[in-house]
């Protein structure tokens, strides 16, 4: 019996070590050789199958003396059965491996595609591109920004003016965000972002349920969302019932007699808020900004010699503001609430969001944090850094590559995340202007593996990296990473045709770049790449 149960042990043994798909000799193999392995696999497997058969034979010729020989003999028999089950089933899986279909995660290693290390880059027509069509005059913006900032002043405070701080909302010095503020912008007509915060009047605050609360019920799909109620603070009558409940005539309130009077306002709720809820709605918020601002430009519009206009009405303040000259500006005016003492907004939408998370949750901001991290970097990297340029040349490729072959779901919000990552893990003396072909090849490639792997983190949430000086709250630095690609990749067809668009992105760069600086050079207009190019 021991003898029958070395041998079952040796046939194990050589089946595992001789196994062609579990330890292959080459990693891969020619045509030729496939069908050299197949054979060899099936003479293997007879072999197998003979010695198998001479064993069963041998022991069934043995008399079980014992019930402990007949015990060991159905061990050793399941043991062997169980090997060569799973032996062959593995084989299975690897060759169903071998053939399976091209699935979503294929789709961005396609054969033939361009890749950031193959994309060819020539030095001296990068550098031309840099100059002559990333260049956007720093007095010029500084033009805007004053104008537009002086305008914006000028239109809050009348609005304010018509408002009763004990009665109505309150609304607080505007912040500016977004490429004009970050020394980044490309191309016309040049837009400055602006968020407004508000505030409700003195009787009431806002309470805040975020999405990274220990106790937060809000969705896995609504990650870096907020949920808003207004209600009532102050004196302890306010929390009162008797004056919003019906008591009936056999109860009586203790705080107040028959002859007090109590009556509870509610018309901030009904002007904010969803019906018969507490909480903040957007869509009334937005009704209530814009006609606002409209009142508030009626009063001071006899000022000023140009015309203003809501060029959106689905967003609350995407105004367009007309100069005599004929010369554009755009401005976004984004009413927001601030998240306690931080810097953190809620905003009822993101400027470069087509769809807007429905009520009652309102997309967290960080936007206060992300330029603060910029002009942190602005300080420690070389004097003439190559970040700005970098980005400015993505934003490009991204935006022409989107005229060519229409709107992609990737924006200039993620590109700017994958800077900031970047930023945050190479070296400030990596990122000298002799080093920009090689940075800008970084920020294709940690693009290309985020699409790969379907994830691109934001650079504040859940990042211990970020500098303290940039004052993140904690309870956002502890909090899980947002996936900032989780609404594209959810969608077959979205992520396919985003990583299409990043592919061919990568395919044109190289001619697009060289057109572009041969056009100028050739005493092209400067300005005709922005004409060209909507931002």
């Amino acid at each position: 019996m021991q003898g029958a149960i070395a041998r079952v042990c040796v046939v194990v043994a050589a089946a595992l070590l001789n196994h062609p798909i579990l330890f292959p000799h080459e990693n891969t193999t020619h045509p030729d050789e496939d069908e050299e392995l197949v054979a060899r696999m099936r003479e293997h497997e007879e072999r197998l199958e003979m010695e198998q058969a001479k064993l069963e034979e041998e022991l069934s010729q043995q008399e079980q003396t014992t019930s402990d020989e007949g015990y060991s003999w159905c061990l050793w028999s399941t043991m062997s059965f169980i090997i060569f089950f799973t032996i062959e089933m593995y084989r299975v899986d690897l060759l169903d491996a071998e053939i399976r279909p091209v699935e979503d995660e294929d789709i961005i290693s396609e054969s033939g595609s361009v890749t950031p290390g193959t994309m060819v880059l020539d030095k001296d027509v990068l550098r031309n591109f840099c100059d002559k069509c990333t260049y956007t005059s720093s007095h010029e913006i500084w033009r805007v920004r004053e104008f537009v900032e002086g305008f914006a002043d000028d239109l809050l405070e009348s609005l304010r003016s018509m408002c009763n701080r004990e009665t109505d909302v309150e609304v607080g010095d505007f912040v500016g965000i977004g490429s004009m503020f970050e020394s980044w912008k490309v191309g016309r007509p040049l837009i400055c972002d602006l968020i407004v915060p508000f505030s409700p009047p003195e009787e009431y605050c806002f309470q805040f349920h975020l999405w990274c609360n220990a106790s937060s019920d809000i969705p896995p799909n609504m990650q870096g969302c907020g949920r808003i109620k207004v209600i009532r603070c102050g004196d302890n009558e306010e929390h009162c019932l008797c004056g919003s409940a019906n008591l009936g005539d056999d109860m009586l309130c203790l705080l107040h007699s028959r002859n007090d009077t109590i009556t509870v306002d509610h018309t901030l709720e009904e002007l904010l808020c969803s019906k018969n809820t507490h909480s903040l709605a957007k869509d009334h918020v937005m009704k209530w900004f814009q006609i606002s601002v409209t009142k508030a430009w009626g009063r001071i519009s006899h000022k000023y010699d140009f015309e203003v206009t809501f060029r959106n009405l689905d967003t609350a303040g995407a105004l367009k503001i007309r100069l005599r000259s004929g010369k554009v500006v755009l401005l976004n005016l984004i009413p927001v609430v601030q998240l306690e003492d931080t810097n953190a907004y809620f905003v009822l939408h993101f400027p470069s969001d087509c769809d807007s998370s429905p009520d009652p949750y309102w997309p967290l901001s960080f936007a206060v944090y992300e330029r603060n991290l910029l002009r942190h970097f602005a300080k420690r990297l070389p004097q003439n850094s190559c970040h700005l340029r970098c980005f400015q040349i993505v934003t490009f490729l991204h935006r022409r590559q989107g005229v060519l072959t229409g709107k992609s779901a990737l924006t200039n919000y993620h590109l700017k995340t994958v800077l900031l990552h970047l930023l945050l893990t190479k070296r400030p003396s990596a990122w000298g202007i002799s080093n920009m072909e090689d940075r800008l090849r970084d920020v294709f490639s940690f693009l290309q593996r985020s699409l790969q792997e379907k994830r691109l983190n934001h650079v504040v949430t859940g990042n211990r990296k970020i500098p303290e000086e940039v004052n993140v709250p904690e309870i956002f630095c502890k909090a899980e990473p947002i996936n900032l690609f989780r609404s594209i990749v959810l969608h077959k067809e979205l992520y396919a045709a985003t990583v299409k668009h990043f592919h061919e992105m990568l395919r044109n760069a190289p001619v697009l770049m060289q057109e572009y600086s041969s056009h100028f050079s050739n005493g092209g207009l400067h300005h005709s790449l922005d004409e060209n190019v909507s931002a």
